[in-house]
């Protein structure tokens, strides 16, 4: 039991540091970037409105369901279906949130390809969607839709930056959060390591086997993260491990669901199509250069590791830990209020 607390305590402290300053970057992007600028750029079946999409979404703290709003704001707003297709990949596969506990969890080579790579398939896809002669979309009714909004947005203020990354922002995540780390400290203890190299082999099978795990799976980009990392540690390919950051955060049944309705049944299928192929062969070229680098990552990757740490790392982890709990217990009670029948 010590063990698996251990793990989750090394886990909050190597990562406390980067996603409470990632969460309030989060909270400002939200609220100084304004939406109508964003719009008017994503309207043209072109290459440049996919691109543009894909590094707008980049850096944006959504997960594969809170992303579904602003996206659909972006398709009232005239965004062509390869802009949101893109949208709706690279928003979710990564963030300021997700960069940041990848370098603090693995390496700065990962760190670097992960917010690459989501770019990179967002833009195959969206391009796909643009460019195959697809039939035309079915209207959606957006006022009856799940993700139309009818509120006003309030004026900037670092203020209410800082109530959306450590309020609203963090509150809608901390459950997979929790479950994030929980999954991972269960790995270290249970799995045997190395078990991927000698169950799994390595190569196309591995990231093959990623896919299929990760695309029903709902779990953020952030909170995938310590799942990844408990991974490698166990003898997973870095590309493997990769594919599951890539599907899992842009994948679940709900929000394919949700995405039909949203682009249609044949953009969703190049949708599905190219984010799988991308992501694998991605994945297949990240083993190669690991490779040829002659480079280790479960060598890296921190996990229930006991290393000294400081002060100020041990107070944030601490920090971290006591905001997901409570509002993973205020969200609990909230839902608790909801469902009592009332008199």
């Amino acid at each position: 039991m010590m063990d698996f607390f251990g793990a989750i305590w090394s886990i909050l402290v190597e990562a406390g540091p980067w996603l409470l300053g990632g969460f309030f970057i989060a909270g400002l992007l939200k609220e100084y970037i304004p939406q109508d600028k964003v719009f008017k750029h994503l309207g043209h079946d072109n290459f440049m409105s996919v691109f543009k999409a894909s590094i707008i979404g980049a850096p944006l703290p959504l997960c594969s369901c809170s992303v579904i709003p602003t996206a659909a704001s972006l398709k009232q707003a005239g965004a062509s279906r390869g802009a949101t297709t893109a949208f709706l990949i690279a928003t979710p596969e990564t963030g300021v949130d997700s960069v940041g506990i990848t370098y603090a969890l693995m390496d700065p080579l990962m760190t670097i390809l992960r917010p690459i790579s989501a770019v990179l398939t967002a833009i195959i896809s969206g391009c796909l969607v643009n460019n195959l002669n697809l039939p035309p979309e079915e209207k959606v009714d957006d006022e009856k839709s799940c993700c139309a909004s009818t509120t006003q947005p309030a004026k900037p203020s670092i203020v209410l930056a800082f109530k959306f990354g450590y309020g609203k922002l963090m509150a809608d995540l901390a459950p997979w959060f929790i479950i994030g780390f929980i999954l991972s400290a269960l790995i270290t203890m249970f799995v045997p390591d190395n078990f991927f190299g000698d169950v799994i082999p390595g190569g196309w099978l591995s990231l093959v086997a990623m896919l299929l795990m990760s695309l029903p799976m709902y779990i953020c980009a952030t909170a995938s993260t310590p799942i990844a990392v408990a991974l490698i540690a166990k003898g997973l390919d870095p590309g493997a491990a990769l594919v599951l950051l890539l599907v899992g955060p842009a994948t679940n049944i709900t929000t394919i669901l949700i995405i039909k309705q949203l682009i249609g049944k044949s953009a969703l299928r190049v949708y599905l199509v190219s984010l799988a192929g991308t992501s694998l062969i991605i994945g297949y070229l990240v083993n190669i250069l690991y490779s040829k680098l002659d480079y280790d990552l479960a060598d890296r990757v921190v996990v229930g590791s006991h290393q000294h740490v400081s002060f100020y790392s041990e107070i944030t982890g601490a920090i971290l830990g006591a905001l997901l709990i409570w509002h993973f217990i205020r969200s609990f009670f909230k839902e608790s209020i909801k469902k009592q029948p009332s008199k």
